[in-house]
């Protein structure tokens, strides 16, 4: 009989720790404790909003993926058309990039921060060789393999 009181016991402080536990990392508590629990310097980046962009990222990058993969254009308007895909897509990784580094700085997210903006160097280093009178798509290619060179490291 004391063994089963024992026991129950344990399973009570278990049950109640377990409560108290999930009930900390229940979203609207965690914001309210992360104001104590971090530096006033610190930003907290949210999960959503950073998935968000890097959705919105990953979507250029396909973009740019298909606009590289077409055939080198025999005209000089195919060759326009395929380096203003290029460009857009370029122009709008830049812009997110840009959102993402601003947002990251001084936040939980350090791979981010190690990394993103050697990301945009290289976004920008493709803008202007796309940008040429003949287009060169070698760092935009670069570009569109980028992701796997960080998150590898994420893994």
């Amino acid at each position: 009989m004391n063994k089963l009181r024992v026991s129950f016991s344990r399973v009570v402080v278990t049950a109640i720790a377990s409560t108290i536990i999930l009930a900390g990392c229940s979203s609207p508590f965690a914001e309210s404790m992360r104001k104590v629990t971090y530096a006033p310097e610190f930003k907290y980046t949210e999960q959503a909003v950073l998935r968000s962009d890097m959705d919105k990222l990953g979507q250029q990058m396909s973009l740019l993926e298909q606009a590289l993969a077409k055939p080198y254009g025999e005209t000089e308007d195919e060759i326009e058309a395929q380096r203003e895909e290029v460009l857009d897509a370029l122009r709008n990784m830049s812009a997110i990039a840009s959102r993402l580094k601003t947002g990251s700085e001084g936040a939980n997210h350090p791979f981010m921060e190690d990394y993103m903006q050697d990301f945009m160097s290289k976004v920008d280093k493709a803008r202007v060789a796309a940008s040429f009178e003949q287009p060169r798509y070698y760092f935009a290619g670069k570009v569109a393999g980028g992701c796997t060179s960080c998150h590898k490291v994420n893994r």
